[in-house]
């Protein structure tokens, strides 16, 4: 049979104390009590564990009749310790009783703590239950039965329950982890639910394993593998597909690439992660997804209305732009030689757009020329990651979804910056 140690507050009635002793048969307890008021002399609820003769009141308001606890339930006295803390700080009992609590599983590694909160004051059976779930091994319970008032539990009907604690605890290891929403981390999320324990009760298990679900979901959709996205996020469609919307739909065309314009839907989507890698603050990451976001929608233009592919150009195509074959005879286009050949083959809006933008695209490829991640050595600042995503804000973005227009593409929101599915709800 697994061993027991016993936390108790102690204060008021000694009953429940010596209940709990009584039906658990602890290998040690440590007493939380309080020490002698220095302002009025009355004393603690140390007096409980350590007076000496006749210290306790078998009737509330008459003299002491009976022994301290450690001798009414034949406790050694290597069989218990006696902490004080503060009776209404409890910010400070907390700190007294997270180090019992530490101290007792490093001294007893194989044994079962339970903390008992029912004896002592408000401040003190909050402490310890905050304590307790603080560890979040510790189980709770309180002593209860009937009731004659609103003072105590009548003496004799005293009988030990467990507190129902394990959706609080479970409320509170989750909310950190889900927390790396805020800066669209869901692997780290991920990562963070593997480490909590599974609940053990049915409908908190199934809590706990649908954040862990739809976390990996998302953290597989940011990293373009929509296949594997749609696997984990299809089991809670009902849920997805209404909170997610239009970029669920988006997703599951993403997924299956059988509509023609699922590229349409892909190069919105890179924008949208392009935006989610600046506000985590990996603004090199960031321009190099908008530099793609441009290179890929000037080769999607000219292969979807030319049929051309800027690997292997055509070569009258290519000698009117000036580019010269390769060493293995291809004509290729770069991002700026891509985009002067869709203005000039893809109709006027390409054209005008081309005509009004083409300066300020070159100033910003040339600064993510410059990064780490492309050619140089600097890392890219927020303030350039600002610059370059205003540029595309309100030019590029307006003339890419014009052309989504036209082919009937809807846009779709960016995916959620805080988990929209209760903790344990």
């Amino acid at each position: 049979m697994q061993s027991t140690i016993l936390l108790c507050t102690v204060g008021g009635s000694h009953q429940p104390v010596i209940t709990a002793i009584h039906r658990l048969q602890p290998q040690h307890v440590v007493f939380f009590c309080t020490d002698n008021d220095p302002a009025t002399g009355k004393a603690g609820s140390r007096s409980q564990v350590e007076g000496k003769g006749s210290c306790i009141s078998e009737v509330n308001g008459a003299a002491p009749t009976l022994p301290n606890i450690p001798a009414q339930c034949d406790l050694p006295q290597s069989g218990y310790t006696t902490l004080v803390v503060p009776a209404d700080d409890i910010d400070g009992a907390f700190d007294v009783m997270r180090r019992a609590i530490a101290d007792a599983r490093f001294k007893y590694p194989q044994a079962l703590c339970v903390a008992d909160y029912t004896g002592g004051t408000k401040s003190m059976t909050a402490a310890l239950v905050l304590a307790a779930l603080d560890d979040g091994h510790v189980e709770l319970q309180f002593v209860t039965g009937a009731r004659a008032d609103l003072v105590k539990v009548r003496d004799g009907t005293q009988a030990t329950a467990s507190a129902a604690v394990e959706g609080i605890h479970l409320r509170q290891c989750m909310a950190p982890a889900l927390a790396a929403w805020s800066r669209y981390a869901y692997d780290e999320a991920h990562a963070a639910l593997e480490q909590i324990e599974a609940p053990r009760q049915p409908r908190l298990h199934a809590v706990w394993q649908r954040a862990r679900d739809l976390c990996a979901g998302l953290a597989a959709w940011d990293r373009f593998d929509h296949q594997g996205a749609l696997k984990r996020l299809g089991d809670y469609e009902a849920i997805v597909a209404r909170d997610l919307g239009p970029a669920y739909a988006a997703l599951r065309w993403m997924a299956t690439g059988k509509d023609e314009r699922d590229e349409a839907r892909r190069l919105w989507d890179l924008w949208l992660n392009a935006q989610r890698r600046a506000a985590a603050g990996r603004y090199d990451d960031a321009v190099a997804r908008a530099y793609r976001l441009l290179e890929w929608t000037a080769q999607w233009l000219l292969r979807t209305e030319k049929g051309w592919n800027t690997e292997d150009l055509p070569t009258e195509v290519a000698s009117a732009t000036g580019i010269t074959a390769n060493r293995e005879g291809k004509y290729q286009a770069g991002l700026i030689a891509a985009w002067g050949i869709v203005a000039t083959r893809c109709g006027s809006a390409a054209a005008t757009f081309w005509d009004a933008e083409r300066g300020a695209m070159l100033d910003h490829v040339k600064r993510r020329n410059h990064s780490i991640l492309a050619h140089g050595f600097m890392p890219i600042a927020g303030a350039d990651w600002n610059v370059f995503s205003t540029w595309l804000e309100h030019r590029f973005v307006p003339f890419l979804s014009d052309t989504f227009a036209g082919l009937k593409v809807q846009r779709f929101q960016q995916l959620p910056d805080s988990y929209p599915w209760g903790e344990t709800s």
